[in-house]
């Protein structure tokens, strides 16, 4: 399996922020956006990464990022030229994927939770149909709702329903089978012009070949696309890493704990970050072990 992050679009919502830098760049408190997606990629042990960017924005992504082999990956990188829908992304990548299943994430959406390490690696063995992650909210007629059966099956999709039918709501994480592209190809755009992803997914359904992941109780979800959840965000991974005193999202850590780099790289990653906190925190992760 491959992975796609989707670092376009344009962040008006969060104007005048990103004016002039790309949305998936700014910070979440101690990290740019683009780390959180990136490591949950990498938590489910992808290694071959697809970043498709804005056309302005893909040098920015490539200092930050480099080719990922610092950290064990392959990144390679695209262009969105427009906005044209999520479901676009799996046309661009169909080149990289080469007939490979994939998990694709949104560059603004945060995962966090105990167990997520084991539940990412099962669903990166899918090699038919699709998967969604679900998570409940609140207030779900702000996002594509997913109804399920009793024995938590999807029946419906229905995006930003007037009176929502289940509170369980689609997160911007999702795993298909090679058939995606084609299926892509053959979508309708919406009355806004863009291939959505809603309607990828209920193409799955209607062939009876969607299955739902259910983040419950234990859970963090995060979708950091208004001022409002940047902060919210940021406040969230402050108030547990100062806490716990271990990082979330910490790429290099990550890459050191699935076995992409050894404890030489890693103290190498920490001395070109020395002087900060974060190169410290890595120099202390490195001595200590996979195991701690």
């Amino acid at each position: 399996m491959k992975g796609i992050l989707l670092a376009g679009g344009s962040g008006t919502r969060l104007y005048p922020i990103t004016r002039v830098v790309s949305k998936q760049l700014v910070p979440v408190f101690d990290k740019p956006m683009v780390y959180y997606p990136l490591s949950t990629l990498m938590l489910a042990g992808l290694r071959e990464i697809l970043i498709i960017t804005t056309p302005h924005d893909q040098a920015s992504f490539r200092a930050l990022l480099d080719d990922g082999s610092q950290w064990g990956l392959r990144l390679s990188y695209a262009v969105q030229e427009k906005p044209e829908g999520i479901a676009q992304a799996l046309l661009i990548a169909e080149d990289f994927l080469a007939r490979n299943p994939c998990m694709l994430v949104l560059g603004d959406n945060i995962f966090f939770g105990r167990g997520l390490t084991e539940l990412l690696g099962e669903v990166a063995g899918l090699e038919q149909g699709a998967r969604i992650f679900a998570y409940r909210v609140e207030d779900p007629s702000a996002y594509g709702v997913v109804s399920l059966d009793a024995d938590s099956r999807p029946r419906d999709i229905v995006e930003k329903p007037v009176r929502p039918q289940s509170p369980w709501v689609v997160t911007g994480l999702y795993a298909y089978d090679a058939r995606a592209p084609e299926l892509v190809a053959k979508l309708t755009p919406s009355a806004r012009g863009e291939l959505e992803i809603s309607d990828l997914n209920r193409a799955y359904l209607d062939a009876g070949a969607l299955s739902v992941t259910k983040l419950g109780r234990g859970f963090t979800w995060l979708d950091t696309g208004t001022h409002e959840s940047l902060l919210e965000a940021s406040t969230f991974v402050r108030a547990v890493e100062q806490r716990q005193g271990l990082k979330i999202a910490c790429v290099e850590e990550i890459a050191f704990r699935m076995g992409f780099i050894d404890a030489g790289a890693l103290a190498t990653l920490a001395r070109d970050l020395a002087g900060s906190r974060y190169g410290k925190y890595l120099a202390q992760i490195a001595d200590e072990g996979p195991a701690a």
